[in-house]
């Protein structure tokens, strides 16, 4: 079965750290540790995990050389932050308003 673009966008949305880590990542956080540090109580285990399916969905990119590792954001990747970013606005002008 071949999926299609929203397909792959909601299975994205849905899975646990994917918003943190791309906007850990869109930060500037690019290498393993300081992603890691970003995101308190991921563990070492669920990091590797979501890398590894952002790189199979090319939502990221890891390049290596020498004896670093960065993890970059790919458009779709940078696509994604802007939407969890709409997310959170939509959160804050609908749902936490202060009600006097």
């Amino acid at each position: 079965m071949i999926s299609n673009g929203f397909q792959i966008v909601h299975d994205l949305i849905k899975l646990r750290w994917v918003s943190e880590i791309l906007k850990s990542i869109d930060l500037g956080n690019h290498r393993y540790s300081e992603i890691l540090k970003s995101i308190p109580y991921i563990s070492h285990t669920e990091l590797n995990r979501k890398l590894n399916i952002l790189i199979e969905k090319n939502v990221i990119e890891k390049e290596s050389n020498d004896n670093n590792t960065l993890y970059t954001l790919k458009n779709f990747g940078k696509d994604l932050v802007h939407i969890f970013n709409h997310f959170e606005d939509l959160e804050e002008k609908y749902f936490n308003q202060n009600i006097q």
